[in-house]
């Protein structure tokens, strides 16, 4: 069982990192539920402190995730307008568009939105646009970095018991 258990984890983690890029994936939640199956083996002592942290952070990384786009959006000069655009043009976007939708909407969002505001500067709407795909980059970036070190916490666990899940 703690063969399967490990195999199944192991999936996981590489979900998770997959899932870092694409928006349909659970990226760092597929992972932590890899490190969780790794604790739920039989060999491996059960770090209740070890998990929590992980879910926190988790739970963090997969709700700042949605916000990340709007704030791109603020800091390069975008309006309230803007900024809703982004988060109304996510929610279209990943209605309408599927996975691509996430990374399109939330710019023609923020663009929209800033020309709604102010319909005569295009280059501040394109701007704010561009804010809020830097911010899918980085929230894409921050995501793969979280499931990366929980492969590396995968990995690093794994092979300190590796001769005891081998040993039979």
């Amino acid at each position: 069982m703690d063969i399967i258990l490990l195999i199944i984890g192991f999936l996981l983690i590489i979900t998770g990192l997959v899932g870092s890029f694409l928006p349909v994936l659970p990226g760092p939640l597929a992972s932590w539920f890899g490190l969780l199956l790794l604790y739920l083996t039989k060999i491996i002592p059960m770090d209740y402190w070890f998990l929590g942290i992980t879910l926190a952070i988790t739970i963090f990384i997969t709700i700042i995730d949605n916000f990340i786009p709007a704030i791109g959006t603020k800091k390069f000069g975008g309006s309230n307008f803007g900024i809703t655009g982004s988060i109304i043009g996510m929610l279209f976007g990943m209605i309408l568009l599927g996975p691509i939708g996430l990374i399109v909407g939330p710019f023609i969002g923020a663009f929209i939105g800033e020309l709604i505001n102010d319909s005569n500067n295009v280059n501040k709407a394109l701007k704010a646009a561009i804010g809020s795909f830097i911010g899918f980059l980085s929230s894409t970036f921050l995501k793969f970095l979280t499931s990366l070190v929980f492969t590396g916490l995968f990995i690093s666990k794994f092979w300190e018991y590796k001769n005891v899940f081998f040993s039979f």
